[in-house]
């Protein structure tokens, strides 16, 4: 079913497909792949490559006709309008706050709008720091570690280094009170310091919210992954695995309940038998698509490619696009697609399977089903895999007090007192 045009050429909502989810998450780009900086892993850039010479900028026609579908394709009390680049500040503070007026304009009454952004830092001030304090904005800050480590491939256009000026940024949020997340990327530079970057995000930078983002690079063609080879950049996935379980063999001894690690709560979620809330590890996906400065609608941010272009907001609306069916069958395809390998997995119920962005590789020599049978070679396993099972077998003992502390109303925090630290910060019991 198409939307309808209405007298001023927009699109008038449909009829909600059956099956569209009555909440999703869309990550806008109002400067598409523009960015002030030049980061060396940045898969956005490549993506540049299917709009050559296009607007650099979202309209204000179109900034509008996004929100407004936005807001008439949920079908729940509450809307998070998500920006994201490139870099999203270079639009300017005057975008947003026709934005903030365009969600006021077009919320229906009961309407709770949030509004969250994803930047580099390098261009926030008092002023931008104040408006996101003003408007309940989530930051999400991308830093990638000490100095040494974040500079290693967070670099501008000219090659210099950007630590200082993403953490005047910071300071900027934090002397405002502005709520913020860490986006930090775990790669070939870091990715051997977990508990360096973890106490420096922790303690220097007084991030209670933390997300890591492991670094998976393939060669492009016109900016499109192919092959089962990464670049030198990218973290290896034993790294992976010992990165994440690096970090949490400091924060279950000291930061249970005070620092929130995504990766860590997807997992307690998963081993208690809740949603996760992360679409890589939950059974299935499809709820977290991409919008482009033009409108295109993507299936997702990872995957801005051709063959994943669900449409136009000019031309069908955004509840069509969420729920067509070739949306929701990429959603499912992240089930129906794993390999047999993955499902006998011990620790499949954690995993689900990753990304499908990084399900590239096959299953190991060796891999054999219950029945004997050779599973070997399969396509479609994750390049992760190796670092993913590590980890989770590494948490699994934890994973299961706090859950039993969960069912006996207790808090999980109270796990510490079983793994507790002598005077210098050594472990004195617990892990491997």
């Amino acid at each position: 079913m198409s939307g309808m045009q209405n007298g001023r050429g927009g699109v008038v909502a449909p009829d909600v497909p059956p099956g569209a989810p009555p909440a999703f998450h869309l990550l806008a780009k109002p400067t598409g792949s523009a960015c002030n900086l030049d980061c060396a892993y940045c898969f956005f850039l490549e993506t540049e490559k299917l709009y050559p010479g296009a607007r650099s900028r979202m309209s204000d026609e179109l900034l509008e006709r996004y929100i407004r579908q936005l807001i008439e394709a949920h079908r729940a009390p509450e809307v998070t309008i998500a920006w994201q680049g490139g870099e999203p500040l270079l639009m300017g503070l005057e975008f947003f706050r026709r934005a903030l007026a365009l969600a006021g304009k077009h919320a229906r009454p009961g309407m709770t709008v949030s509004h969250s952004i994803q930047t580099n830092g390098t261009k926030i001030n008092g002023d931008w720091a104040r408006f996101f304090k003003d408007n309940g904005f989530l930051v999400g800050l991308s830093l990638d570690g000490p100095r040494a480590l974040h500079d290693a491939y967070r670099r501008d256009k000219a090659g210099r280094p950007t630590f200082d000026k993403v953490m005047r940024g910071l300071a900027a949020l934090r002397e405002h009170g502005v709520e913020w997340n860490a986006l930090t990327t775990v790669n070939a530079a870091n990715a051997a310091h977990p508990v360096e970057v973890y106490r420096f995000l922790r303690d220097q930078c007084g991030a209670r919210f933390i997300q890591f983002i492991p670094i998976v690079e393939r060669p492009t063609e016109s900016g499109v992954p192919y092959g089962e080879t990464v670049t030198d950049r990218s973290v290896a996935p034993g790294q992976w695995g010992d990165f994440l379980s690096g970090v949490f063999e400091e924060w279950v001894r000291r930061d249970v309940g005070e620092v929130y690690v995504q990766m860590f709560d997807v997992a307690l979620a998963n081993w208690y038998g809740e949603p996760a809330g992360l679409c890589v590890h939950s059974p299935t996906c499809g709820a977290a698509l991409a919008l482009e400065r033009n409108g295109d609608v993507y299936a997702c941010d990872h995957f801005v490619e051709p063959a994943y272009l669900r449409g136009n907001i000019g031309e069908r609306h955004l509840a069509e696009l969420v729920g067509s069916p070739e949306q929701r069958q990429f959603g499912r395809d992240k089930l129906d697609t794993l390999p047999q390998y993955c499902l006998g997995c011990d620790v499949r119920f954690a995993c689900h399977g990753g990304c499908p962005k990084d399900r590239f590789t096959r299953t190991p020599a060796g891999a054999m089903s219950p029945s004997g049978e050779s599973l070997a070679g399969e396509p479609g396993l994750n390049y992760l895999c190796p670092g993913f099972k590590a980890f989770f077998h590494h948490i699994d003992a934890p994973m299961r007090r706090m859950c039993e502390l969960l069912r006996a109303g207790r808090a999980p925090a109270e796990i510490m007192a079983e793994h507790g630290v002598d005077e210098a910060g050594s472990a004195t019991q617990g892990g491997d």
